[in-house]
């Protein structure tokens, strides 16, 4: 097949595929792609049905589209999505066209209560069955021979025999006879109980920990945020994550407070009154004690209540305002090594840690460095301490979550550096008020704290033969080249894993990938969960490009270039990305296109809104040379984006702008989002704009009065407030029920939480808003995706002749 046909997909007004003539000064911008539409149509096409996963090499729906998924044999698209789901069979064509191989894994994903739970198979004292060469685990794709006494490893082709208690008869078509009663022979996901043989030091771990870690300087007590933490954990205790089916959850909890020293507290549940032991000695952190300090929340829940009670008040009159940081997470770490666990650190804290102690910071925040080959060492993490931490944390599964209430710079590029090589997160409120602030705080740290997720987790990528995996981008530690190692692994991380050829694919058998993660549940078993998918190979480029995906790419491009601008300028890494599309889609127009003038922009159906997410990802903060930004927002941004799943990362760099002004207050349906750009606003109008990290609610100059006071209770838009407003009332009408009821389901979904900004426009604060129109001109510089449209085409003209 060589490239579009007449009526194949591909085509918006002019020609299949393309836009006719050169590059006029005024396009119209409804004639080029729009990623609004294109979700649209696969919701139309795909919405709602279900997405069985036997064949090799489907591409699923987009992930925008509502579908359920019935996994026949490869895993579902929610744990592993791909940049294509065929191959190029030979290096050399993997150059030609350019197009990254890789696979965004999300080994926790979330599964909609109508899919099945994962099946947990136990093959008692032997374990796991394993192939002897490459280690690969029993799956869909292994081969019986002989009767079944022996079966052939689709990844390295080694025959191997099936142990005495595994055997079973082949049928006439040479598959088991119980081939529908085994997960691991018929299913894409699956878990095994692992035996000893994976566990620590060949014994069963203990179940995982929570310590909560509370800075008690000045600025966090005088703003109330140790009072909000200590009121919140009283009812959020109650909630920590249990096995399905359990009655109560095994995780034990601990408390610390901290300034320029450690507090210890014993909550042991013989107490009447909590204990508190003091640790001044930064520097050889240890903790004072052991028994008492780890329990179970049921049972000391008297003498925790009474702690919680007291922290704000013994801290009252406090006017320390220096802190440590590093020895914080230190005393996380010994505390898990003395109760051979693993666990998780909340850490709440506000400012630079200046107080002398290891892991002491200075500011080196130098705005004059940004547009300067040196700007990449504002991305970097001081070496030392932090490294070795990281280091440390990851070896006894320690996790640590980080919350920041910044009031200036802290460095974040350093105090993150432990949470984005663990499996954590990192959440950030500059300039916090409980008032503005606090509820959103605590649905972030309700969210943190309810996930599922395993600990101490190892991961392995196996493929088949003719090419490997080479590079990981994730909240992930590597030791080697192949094990990537998780403190913590949950619901929403995902690791981005590039491939590259080592020798020729065959089409007829394509390419298997099986990724096997090692980790503890919270219950306290050591499992192995394991996915399987495979791919199709082809000689033929058009077959390439036409199972692409978009939505993965532009997650892998992203994760690129925000690690690469840790070793070069950010001037590179933008002109990279830039030649990178370029070429991708100059290979396609060359080989896989029929002929037409060079002035037509030819671009793959799968690929044509490609330039709307890469023009996107070249305006983030991190990668835009302005001085306006703050330092730390820039590092923080980045670091987010390493851990994410494609949905987050398409959501981040398209974001939804829905109109309200017209919803159907009766129905369930939320309406269709436009594009995102100033030219769909009215005057008139009410939108909605979020991206999974902020979400506004719009308000147009002539908004009409009715829909104003059922919003706010206020007669016009005049009424309302000057400058920044964060919540809508709770008002008895249809308008604000629905309006709250999609920002409540937004806000429920996303996997952080959101601080609700309403703008006017024309106001100052719409300042903000408008960053977020990303087919506009960038606020810090950046072109509008009709310029950068052109811009490449341009340039792929230039590579054509």
């Amino acid at each position: 097949m060589s490239g579009p046909q007449p009526g194949m997909p591909g085509g918006f007004p002019g020609a299949p595929g393309a836009l006719a003539g050169p590059p006029q000064k005024k396009l119209d911008p409804d004639s080029i792609p729009s990623i609004t539409q294109v979700i649209e149509d696969d919701k139309a096409r795909l919405g709602g049905q279900v997405f069985s996963t036997n064949i090799r090499g489907q591409v699923p729906p987009l992930v925008t589209t509502d579908f359920t998924v019935h996994d026949q044999g490869n895993a579902s698209p929610r744990f592993i999505r791909c940049t294509t789901y065929s191959l190029p069979c030979t290096a050399e064509l993997a150059k030609q066209c350019q197009v990254p191989l890789a696979s965004i894994i999300k080994p926790f994903a979330k599964l909609p209560n109508n899919e099945t739970p994962l099946y947990v198979v136990n093959h008692g004292e032997t374990g796991p069955i394993r192939c002897n060469r490459c280690k690969a685990y029993m799956c869909p794709y292994m081969q019986f021979i002989d009767g079944g006494r022996r079966y052939q490893c689709s990844f390295c082709n080694c025959i191997n025999e099936v142990p005495v208690f595994y055997f079973q008869h082949l049928d006439h078509m040479g598959r088991r006879v119980d081939f529908y009663e085994r997960p691991e022979l018929s299913l894409g996901s699956y878990e095994f109980d692992a035996t000893l043989d994976y566990c620590k030091n060949n014994k069963p771990p203990n179940p995982p920990a929570y310590i909560f870690m509370i800075d008690v300087s000045y600025s966090n007590i005088k703003s109330g945020l140790v009072k909000l933490i200590c009121d919140e954990l009283k009812t959020l205790l109650e909630k920590l994550p249990r096995e399905d089916g359990a009655e109560a959850s095994a995780i034990k909890v601990g408390f610390v407070t901290y300034n320029k020293v450690l507090h210890f507290y014993n909550v042991k549940s013989a107490l009447a009154q909590p204990q508190m032991m003091v640790v001044s000695d930064t520097a050889e952190m240890f903790v004072p004690l052991l028994d008492g300090f780890l329990v179970n929340y049921q049972d000391s829940r008297a003498v925790i209540y009474n702690l919680l009670d007291q922290i704000p008040d013994m801290f009252a009159d406090t006017s320390e305002s220096e802190t440590v940081f590093a020895p914080v997470i230190q005393a996380g770490v010994e505390a898990f090594k003395a109760a051979e666990c693993s666990g998780k650190l909340f850490i709440f804290h506000s400012s630079m840690p200046t107080a002398e102690a290891p892991g002491k910071l200075k500011n080196r925040d130098d705005r004059k460095l940004v547009s300067t080959d040196k700007e990449k060492t504002l991305f970097q993490p001081q070496k030392g301490v932090y490294e070795q931490l990281s280091k440390d944390c990851v070896a006894q599964g320690c996790c640590v979550d980080l919350f920041l209430f910044p009031s200036q710079y802290l460095d974040l590029a350093t105090m993150a550096d432990v949470p984005s090589h663990t499996g954590g997160s990192i959440h950030k409120y500059n300039n916090f008020q409980v008032e503005t602030d606090g509820e959103h705080f605590l649905r972030d740290l309700r969210k943190d704290l309810q996930k599922s997720l395993g600990f101490d987790a190892v991961m392995r990528v196996r493929t088949s033969t003719g090419f490997r995996a080479t590079d990981f981008f994730g909240a992930v530690y590597m030791n080697n080249t192949t094990d990537v190692e998780m403190a913590a692994v949950d619901c929403d991380k995902a690791v981005t894993v590039e491939f590259k050829h080592d020798d020729t694919l065959s089409e007829e058998t394509g390419a298997l990938i099986q990724c096997a993660l090692l980790y503890t549940t919270i219950g306290g078993q050591r499992r192995l969960r394991i996915h399987n998918i495979s791919l199709n190979c082809t000689s033929q480029l058009s077959e390439m490009y036409k199972c692409c995906e978009t939505d993965s790419l532009i997650n892998f491009f992203a994760k690129s270039a925000y690690r690469a601008i840790l070793n070069q300028p950010v001037k590179n890494v933008s002109d990279i990305l830039v030649n990178q599309t370029a070429h991708m889609l100059a290979c396609y127009r060359k080989n896989c296109a029929s002929p037409s003038a060079a002035s037509q922009l030819i671009l793959p159906d799968s690929m044509k809104v490609f330039p709307v997410y890469m023009n996107s990802l070249m305006k983030t903060a991190p990668l835009v040379g302005s001085t306006e930004l703050s330092t730390d927002d820039r590092a923080h941004q980045r670091l987010s984006v390493m851990g994410m799943g494609v949905e987050d990362t398409q959501l981040q760099l398209y974001p939804r702008l829905i109109p309200l002004h017209d919803v159907d207050v009766s129905g369930e349906a939320v309406p269709a989002p436009v594009r995102c750009s100033e030219e769909r606003l009215t005057d008139s109008g009410l939108f909605l704009l979020e991206n999974g990290q902020s979400i506004f609610l719009w308000l147009g100059q002539a908004s009409p009065p009715d829909l104003i006071q059922s919003l706010f209770n206020a007669p016009s838009l005049a009424h309302l407030q000057q400058g920044h407003m964060f919540t809508l009332p709770e008002l008895d009408n249809p308008l604000s029920k629905k309006v709250r009821s999609i920002i409540g389901e937004l806000l429920e979904k996303r996997p952080y939480s959101m601080k609700l900004q309403i703008v006017r426009q024309r106001d100052k604060p719409e300042m903000l808003f408008r960053q977020f129109l990303v087919e506009d001109k960038g606020l810090h510089g950046g072109t509008s995706y009709m310029d950068f449209l052109c811009y490449v085409h341009r340039e792929i003209r230039q590579l054509l002749t």
